[in-house]
């Protein structure tokens, strides 16, 4: 049985997380974090801190913010906690920098998307971008969310650029008009993200490819939060198993 807790309880993602781990069969959830709200049925504290003295459990989920994922992890990760990781924001270094206070045995698993469509999303793009010289990407979200680009668009264009030996011709920012800086978008190892963030919007992203006399879209959608969920269990039940820094839901699919 794993004994998981889950921080970001009262959000969206957490109460969704909280759920689907009372659902599992080799799961047990043991409580809650966060200072925002009290849930039915488990105990629910104010910070990791707190839970970490109270408690005792194999796993934390982390579905908070950027501000607070840090100091969840620098909580848990040196108490022999493993680490299940969703809230982006933070660069690679600095999760690299988080994974290093682990004790041997333990590891921080960060996922910038848990959808199993979101991998092989990235994965075809990958395939895909030496074959076409020019490459950008468009992410949608809803308003709330608190970063922009998405992890899932940051980790997109870095792949992307790992596949490549060669640097995109296409205009880029030299050709933006004055007052309208940004119209080519943020650039990620030299691939443009675009960011929407609008009411109306789950989470969408589209990867395009651009060649000559022709173009390849690749797209994908989130309508609900419960297609994360096969992929939050999954990152639970391997976490266990590794050490150190994880990155990519990938990793537990192969």
């Amino acid at each position: 049985m794993i004994d998981v807790a889950v921080a970001g309880c009262a959000g969206r993602m957490g109460k969704a997380t909280a759920a689907a781990v009372q659902a599992a069969d080799d799961m047990r959830l043991v409580c809650g974090i966060d200072p925002h709200g009290h849930m039915g049925g488990f105990p629910v504290f104010a910070s990791v801190a707190e839970a970490v003295r109270e408690a005792s459990f194999d796993v934390l989920v982390d579905f908070t913010q950027p501000s607070a994922v840090e100091g969840d992890i620098r909580a848990a990760l040196p108490a022999g906690i493993d680490c299940v990781i969703g809230t982006t924001g933070l660069e690679r270094e600095k999760l690299q920098e988080l994974a290093d206070l682990a004790p041997e045995g333990t590891a921080l698993f960060f996922a910038p998307n848990f959808t199993i469509g979101a991998v092989l999303m990235m994965r075809f793009a990958q395939a895909a971008a030496p074959y076409f010289p020019e490459a950008e990407v468009i992410e949608f979200h809803h308003a709330r969310k608190k970063d922009a680009p998405s992890g899932t668009a940051v980790r997109t264009a870095r792949m992307i650029a790992s596949a490549r030996d060669f640097e995109s011709s296409a205009p880029g920012r030299e050709t933006e008009i004055e007052g309208c800086g940004g119209a080519r978008g943020a650039l990620v190892d030299g691939v443009p993200v675009h960011s929407v963030r609008s009411n109306g919007f789950s989470a969408q992203q589209e990867v395009i490819f651009g060649g000559m006399g022709q173009t390849l879209t690749i797209t994908h959608n989130s309508w609900d939060t419960q297609s994360y969920m096969p992929g939050v269990l999954l990152g639970i039940r391997k976490v266990g198993a590794c050490e150190g820094l994880v990155v990519g839901l990938e990793n537990f699919l192969d």
